[in-house]
């Protein structure tokens, strides 16, 4: 079964929202701060320290 990458985020992002609870603003700050990161100088680093 493949499932696409954006599902298995979104699941996994609902399901820690709601056993967690986190505040918003934490999560806010986590998807604008991943989405700037992503977008900067350090990309190429932050990809080979993932893979």
């Amino acid at each position: 079964m493949d499932v696409p990458l954006w599902f298995a985020l979104l699941v996994v992002g609902v399901l820690g929202v709601k056993l967690i609870r986190p505040p918003w603003w934490l999560i806010a700050v986590l998807l604008l701060g991943g989405y700037l990161l992503a977008d900067s100088v350090l990309a190429p680093v932050i990809d080979t320290a993932v893979k």
